[in-house]
C-alpha cells in the first residue's frame, strides 16, 4: 500500500471484516483519478486476502461521495484521453467491487450523488442512515450519468432508474429503500451497529461458499432461464464437493456449529 493510498482510503480489518473508508471529506470524497486508483489498489489486495470475509465501504464526513471531482474534470476539458481514462478507471473499480470474491456492504451516511450513487449501487448490500440522500444529477450540468446508469439500472426498476437519470432530482433514504437501491435504513446514530451486525452475520459463513455464491449470482442474472438453471445446477454440484459444504450439512444434521476450513 502506498502512502497516498493510505491517506485517501483508510483500511481497518478485524474479525474477518475489512472496512475501507473514503478519506477526503474536504473534497466530498469525490472520485478523483487518485481516489479511484487508491480504491482499486485496496480492492486488488482484498481479492487475494483469505482473512477478509466481508468488506464495508464507508466514508468520513457528511457526504458519502459526490461523484467525480468536477474541478479535476474541468482542468482536463481539452483532453479526451484523460476523460476516457477517468471513466474507464471508474468502471474498473465498480467491476472490481462486483467481481470481488467477498460481499461488499455500503455504509451510507450523507449524500451519494452521480458516481457516488453508482458506488452504492455497485455494492452487494447497502445500509443507509435515514438522513442519506441519493441522486444521479448529471443531466442538470449537461453530462448524463451514463456510467452510473449501468449500476443503477441493475438495482432498481427501469422506470425508477429513468426517473432518477432524467430528472436529476435527489431522493431520500425511504424512497431509496422502496425502489431497491438500499437494503435497510436506520437512525444515523445506530448506523454502525446495523452495518456491523449485518457484516458479522455474513462473516460467520464459509468464505469459500460466499465466494461461490456471489460469483454465481451475478453470472446467472444475465442468462436466459434455462441456461441459468443449467449453470447453477453445476455450481451447486461442484459446491457440494467442497469440504465446507459437507461439514455444514453434517453440522446441521448433528445439531452443532460448523467449523469452516475452506477460504
Amino acid at each position: 500500500m502506498t502512502e497516498q493510498t493510505a491517506e485517501l482510503v483508510h483500511k481497518y480489518s478485524e474479525n474477518g471484516i475489512t472496512t475501507l473508508t473514503l478519506n477526503q471529506p474536504e473534497k466530498k470524497n469525490s472520485l478523483s483519478m487518485a481516489m479511484l486508483e487508491a480504491l482499486s489498489e485496496e480492492l486488488e489486495i482484498i481479492a487475494s486476502d483469505t482473512e477478509t470475509r466481508v468488506v464495508v465501504l464507508a466514508a468520513h464526513g457528511n457526504v458519502f461521495c459526490a461523484g467525480h471531482d468536477l474541478r479535476e474534470v474541468r482542468e482536463q476539458f481539452d483532453s479526451h484521453e484523460f476523460q476516457l481514462a477517468l471513466f474507464n478507471q471508474c468502471s474498473k473499480v465498480m467491476q472490481q467491487i462486483v467481481n470481488l470474491p467477498r460481499p461488499v456492504i455500503a455504509r451510507v451516511a450523507g449524500v451519494a450523488t452521480a458516481a457516488g450513487c453508482q458506488l452504492v449501487a455497485s455494492c452487494d448490500l447497502a445500509v443507509a442512515a435515514d438522513t442519506a440522500r441519493f441522486a444521479t444529477p448529471g443531466v442538470n450540468i449537461g453530462l448524463f450519468c451514463s456510467t452510473p446508469m449501468v449500476a443503477l439500472s441493475r438495482n432498481v426498476s427501469r422506470k425508477h432508474a429513468m426517473e432518477m437519470l432524467l430528472t436529476g432530482e435527489m431522493i431520500g433514504a425511504v424512497k431509496a429503500e422502496r425502489i431497491g437501491l438500499v437494503n435497510q435504513i436506520v437512525d444515523e446514530q445506530h448506523l454502525d451497529e446495523m452495518v456491523y451486525k449485518l457484516a458479522r452475520t455474513i462473516a460467520d459463513k464459509s468464505g469459500h461458499t460466499l465466494k461461490i455464491g456471489k460469483e454465481a449470482f451475478y453470472r446467472q442474472l444475465e442468462m436466459p432461464l434455462e441456461d441459468a438453471y443449467e449453470y447453477t445446477s453445476k455450481v451447486m454440484a461442484d459446491n457440494m464437493m467442497a469440504n465446507d459444504a459437507q461439514e455444514g450439512i453434517c453440522a446441521f444434521l448433528e445439531k452443532r456449529k460448523p467449523e469452516w476450513k475452506d477460504s
